[in-house]
C-alpha cells in the first residue's frame, strides 16, 4: 500500500498521475465529465453531499465572524470589465512584488480575466446595448455596492460573504476540481475603519484572542 503502483485496474499515481486522477475522481463518483460543455462537470449525489459538508463548515465559520451571507447576481455589464482587470492584475502584481497593491495604483496593468470570460450579448432575438459576462469573481459586482450601502463610520464593519458559481474561459487541460470553467466558488468581503479593525477580524477568524 502506498508505493504508487497500479493495483486492480487503477492507474499508478506515481507513475501515470494525469491517468489515475480522473480514474479516482470518477470512481468515487464524484462529478461526472462525460457532460457536453468542456470543463463543466455534474456534481454526483456524493460528490454533492462531501461539497455540501464543506460548505456547512464555511457557513459556520462566517457566522461565527459575524460575516453576512449575501447573493450577487450572475451577469456584471461590460463597462465594468476594465476595472476586474486592472483589479485582478494589480492584485497579482502585488503578491508577487510583495508590495502594498495600493503602491501600484495608476500603473497599467495588462492581463486580469479580459481573456477568459464568457460573454451574453443577445437577450432572446435582442442585441444587448451594453454586454455583459458571466463573473469571474465578484470583486467588481461587490465593490460596485459598498459605497452604496457604507455612507458612515456607522456602517463599518462591513463583513459579508456568498457561494456562488463563477465561470473562466479555461483554454489549458481541464482537470476536475483543479482546473474547470464553472467553479463552486467561495468569496468573503469585508470594509474596516482602518487597518486595526480589519487585523482584529483576522485574528478572530482564526481564533486568536
Amino acid at each position: 500500500m502506498g508505493n504508487g503502483k497500479a493495483k486492480r485496474g487503477i492507474p499508478s499515481k506515481i507513475e501515470d498521475f494525469n491517468s489515475w486522477y480522473p480514474f479516482i475522481v470518477e470512481a468515487a463518483e464524484l462529478v461526472d465529465k462525460r457532460y457536453p460543455i468542456k470543463g463543466m462537470d455534474v456534481w454526483r449525489p456524493y460528490g454533492w453531499r462531501t461539497m455540501k459538508l464543506i460548505d456547512a463548515l464555511t457557513h459556520a465559520e462566517m457566522e461565527r465572524t459575524d460575516h453576512e451571507e449575501v447573493n450577487f447576481p450572475l451577469l456584471i455589464p461590460e463597462n465594468l470589465l476594465d476595472k476586474e482587470n486592472a483589479l485582478v492584475a494589480r492584485l497579482k502584481r502585488a503578491r508577487e512584488e510583495g508590495v502594498d497593491p495600493d503602491d501600484l495604483r495608476g500603473e497599467d496593468e495588462e492581463g486580469g480575466f479580459k481573456k477568459e470570460v464568457y460573454w451574453v450579448k443577445h437577450a432572446g432575438d435582442n442585441e444587448l446595448d451594453i454586454p455583459m459576462f458571466l463573473r469571474p469573481t465578484s470583486e467588481t459586482a461587490m465593490y460596485t455596492m459598498f459605497p452604496l450601502w457604507v455612507r458612515s463610520h456607522k456602517d463599518l464593519p462591513l463583513k459579508v460573504y456568498q457561494m456562488v458559481n463563477t465561470f473562466r474561459y479555461e483554454t489549458k487541460q481541464t482537470r476536475s476540481f483543479i482546473r474547470v470553467r464553472e467553479i463552486h466558488f467561495f468569496e468573503a468581503h469585508t470594509a474596516h475603519a482602518d487597518e486595526d479593525c480589519a487585523s482584529q477580524t483576522d485574528r478572530s477568524r482564526f481564533g486568536d484572542s
